[in-house]
């Protein structure tokens, strides 16, 4: 993989690029592209993209790294990053599916679950929701009560989370249940997929300081769900949950990763004048904006360091935490510093015409107000950390993902 701070490209690599770009441009009409801020998302929007999503998985270009046995693209991750640069610059939405449970499923479910759950979710047929957290317990999965209790072939699940989604809708939800509160903690749950609608499920938005996704709260009285819906074992769900929350916590890496803040803040102290010189000439500002793109640039590598070793199915105790771990506080710093140097222009929203980039700052503000509690806090992924790299009281590996199971692959 190439870590260089320009990419560069095979002439072959170019000639796909323009397809995807041509493509793009004829199949995304101006009033779809993806706006600035997530508020301005429309219902519109969202069925649009979702009949859009479904031509992209024909086209191995929703999901393309992963295998086409699943309906992924199975294509390199040079072919990827390609996609992912084009869709940014026509701004094309991306899925809208939770994607943490599918390293889950690759690792964990049989060979007809995988055809009946994956499969339509890298095609872009289906969508699914992760159902993590709960009232009571917050980020403290191990102490999950909603239950699922066994009635024949079938499971009837009762309980409540929040938090659930980002979209419009889904087609499932998919995470952990109680299934034997007498066992010991972490051999005492099973993993579900949860079809969306099901009688007895009810879900209410949750009105939230949020930047334009929508958050729910969800209600389970005595679902029923099929026997072939649990994922691995009934008292395996704390081990195939463990595979989710690797990827939650960044253990794929970030094949893209791109700080449009920092750019637009370099571009910002180039072009503006104050007193008839640029801000880059401003011996204090020069400096906090270095700050910011050298700490945007390691957080970079950090994430492609963490999808190359993935990618080559290498052992990752620790560095994608420290990706994680670092990309969670590097964000908001960045963000400080952006408000920094263009002082109050940095809260004006895309509505303001005065506002630089069109109010991305405004945007990018918002979302991290909230972004520290993402994946659980970060003072649980800093434990989490410690642990990995044999500073806690406590010591763990890394939960079994696509690329560390022997026996699957992504």
């Amino acid at each position: 993989m190439d870590f260089a701070l320009h990419q560069t490209y095979t002439e072959e690599q170019e000639r796909f690029r323009k397809e995807v770009r041509s493509w793009l441009e004829q199949n995304i009409p101006e009033g779809m592209k993806n706006p600035l801020d997530p508020r301005d998302f429309t219902i519109e929007m969202y069925w649009f993209w979702r009949e859009k999503h479904k031509e992209l998985g024909k086209k191995g270009w929703l999901y393309p790294t992963y295998s086409k046995e699943y309906g992924g693209g199975g294509m390199t991750a040079e072919q990827a990053i390609i996609i992912q640069e084009e869709f940014t610059r026509a701004r094309a939405h991306g899925s809208f599916s939770s994607s943490q449970a599918f390293p889950t499923l690759l690792v964990w479910a049989t060979e007809e679950q995988k055809q009946k759950f994956l499969k339509p979710l890298l095609t872009g047929e289906k969508v699914n929701w992760q159902k993590l957290t709960e009232p009571h317990s917050g980020s403290d999965l191990a102490d999950y009560q909603s239950r699922a209790v066994r009635d024949g072939d079938d499971w009837l699940l009762s309980g409540s989370n929040i938090f659930i989604g980002d979209q419009e809708d889904a087609d499932m939800m998919i995470g952990p249940m109680l299934t034997d509160p007498n066992a010991p903690r972490h051999r005492n749950l099973g993993y579900f997929v949860i079809p969306i609608p099901s009688p007895g499920l009810t879900i209410n938005v949750l009105k939230l300081l949020e930047y334009g996704r929508k958050k729910r709260a969800i209600f389970m009285d005595n679902v029923r769900v099929p026997g072939d819906h649990l994922i691995g074992g009934d008292h395996q769900g704390w081990q195939v949950l463990g595979t989710h929350l690797e990827a939650e916590h960044g253990g794929r890496g970030r094949l893209f990763p791109r700080d449009a803040v920092v750019d637009n803040l370099m571009e910002y102290v180039k072009d503006t004048k104050r007193d008839g010189k640029s801000l880059g000439s401003d011996p204090v500002l020069q400096q906090v904006t270095m700050d910011a793109y050298i700490e945007a640039r390691v957080d970079a590598l950090l994430g492609q360091r963490t999808y190359w070793m993935y990618d080559n199915r290498m052992d990752m105790q620790g560095a994608s935490d420290v990706s994680n771990v670092h990309g969670r506080l590097s964000g908001l710093r960045n963000i400080i510093r952006a408000r920094e140097v263009m002082e109050m222009y940095s809260l004006l929203d895309t509505y303001d015409p005065r506002a630089p980039h069109g109010g991305i700052q405004e945007v990018r503000q918002r979302a991290e107000a909230g972004q520290h509690h993402i994946g659980g806090s970060n003072n649980i992924s800093k434990v989490i950390l410690a642990r990995r790299i044999g500073i806690s009281r406590t010591q763990e590996r890394a939960a079994p993902t696509p690329s560390t199971a022997t026996t699957f692959s992504s």
